[in-house]
């Protein structure tokens, strides 16, 4: 069963989280193949169920890393200057090297959805990770999510019952 609803999701997180923190150090001892297969198997399902433009909670609450490649297609896209670009959404390290969005939530979210969706930053795209490899070692990460993506919460909850892991 898939639960889509998000101000549940937020209490469940809150009251599950010593359960979490012990399923963040059982998941350590598990296989690392067998985890990412597992979530593999489990994500297509969950992704088909929860609609992400209905929330949007991570456009509203995480920084975004953009890259020099994804500044230039944004602002082609937009048809603005990327010095204006830069200067009014992006906060830069001393050396130019790491850009970030400067707003939280995010410049480009409307409602809960995205006013550049086809031009979207690859973080954007990627998010919420589930589909890399290796999620075992980036549980920590992972769970630190959960309480604010459908998918994650979805997709961890399943796994504990797929791994047989055993709340206390």
């Amino acid at each position: 069963m898939i639960n889509k609803d998000f101000e549940q999701i937020k209490r469940l997180a809150t009251d599950r989280e010593a359960e979490n923190e012990g399923f963040r150090y059982f998941i350590q001892d598990v296989d690392g193949k067998m985890v990412d297969e597992c979530v593999e198997k489990l994500l297509p399902a969950v992704e088909n169920e929860i609609d992400c433009t209905q929330c949007g909670a991570c456009c509203k609450e995480l920084m975004i890393n953009v890259t020099k490649d994804e500044v230039f297609s944004v602002t082609k896209a937009l048809s603005i200057e990327k010095n204006e670009f830069l200067e009014k959404h992006i906060e830069q390290s001393a050396s130019g090297d790491i850009l970030i969005m400067n707003t939280i939530p995010c410049f480009f979210l409307s409602g809960s959805k995205c006013s550049i969706y086809e031009n979207r930053f690859n973080e954007c795209r990627e998010f919420p990770h589930l589909h890399k490899p290796n999620l075992a070692g980036r549980m920590f990460g992972t769970l630190m999510h959960y309480g604010r993506c459908a998918i994650i919460f979805n997709v961890v909850e399943q796994l504990k019952e797929e791994l047989n892991f055993i709340t206390e």
